[in-house]
Order: C-alpha cells, then sequence, then structure tokens
C-alpha cells in the first residue's frame, strides 16, 4: 500500500466518521482507531519475536484500573501494543489467578509491530490479579499483573 492510498484511506475514515479500520496483506499491517484513546499506527511486518522483562513499579500508571488500590508487586508492559494471555487462541493462558509464579516465568505476550513480546515474571509469588483482559490494546507502562510475593 502507498502513502498516497493510505491518505486516501485516512480521508474516507474522517468523511464517513470510521472509528476503527484494519487491512493486512502479506507484506503491511495498517490499523487506525480514532478518538482520545489512540492514535493511528501503522505497523509493517516484522522479524523474530524478543523476550522482554517486566518492568515494575509501585506507582499507580496512566490508563490503568486504579493499580495504586492494588496491594502487591504490578507487572507492567514495556510496551504499547496488544495484550495476549495464551501464545495462541487454542492455547490455554500462561497464567491465571491464584497460580504460583517463578521469576523469569512467562506472563503473557504484548504484540508490538507484529513482535510477539513474552512478559515474564520479575518476581517470585501468585498471581492476585490480572488487570488487562485478552486481546486488550495496553499502554506502556499500564498495569496488567498483580503479583503477591
Amino acid at each position: 500500500m502507498k502513502m498516497d492510498e493510505i491518505k486516501a484511506v485516512l480521508k474516507l475514515l474522517e468523511d464517513n466518521d470510521i472509528r476503527e479500520f484494519e487491512y493486512e496483506d502479506e507484506d503491511l499491517r495498517l490499523g487506525i482507531k480514532r478518538g482520545a484513546e489512540t492514535a493511528p499506527v501503522i505497523a509493517a511486518a516484522a522479524a523474530a519475536p524478543v523476550a522482554a522483562a517486566a518492568i515494575s513499579a509501585s506507582g499507580p500508571a496512566a490508563g490503568t484500573a486504579s493499580p495504586a488500590q492494588e496491594s502487591g508487586h504490578l507487572v507492567k508492559s514495556p510496551f504499547v501494543g496488544t495484550f495476549y494471555r495464551s501464545p495462541s487462541p487454542e492455547s490455554p493462558p500462561f497464567t491465571e489467578v491464584g497460580q504460583k509464579v517463578t521469576v523469569g516465568q512467562t506472563l503473557c505476550i504484548v504484540e508490538a509491530m507484529k513482535l510477539m513480546n513474552e512478559i515474564e515474571a520479575d518476581i517470585s509469588g501468585t498471581v492476585k490479579k490480572i488487570l488487562a483482559d485478552n486481546s486488550q490494546a495496553v499502554e506502556y507502562d499500564q498495569a496488567l499483573f498483580v503479583i503477591e510475593p
């Protein structure tokens, strides 16, 4: 898809007040969401998956459902992307509420620009709460899990 075609699609979406659009072919995936929540995103095809360590902090993050009220260790998204609880739709989730996890254990995947990034536990403990829904768009530094050490 050429830039002038993308501009034409953007104009069409704006003129018809369409809030969400997705297009995919073998070389390109284009996803556009309009509104206050998200900005347009253009993602090209990417290479191999990359594992990323989870980031922890104790303060609330923008765009999260009041994690400041949660007691325990917060595992946050190191990327803007799409949250997945399992490696594929047919597979069981990596973890469930109440399950014990260890350092380095995969908790979820955050897809960013076609890269499947495994988010790992950076603390051992019990998963107290899962703060994101499967296939939900997540923001950078958004709390994903509460782990009780």
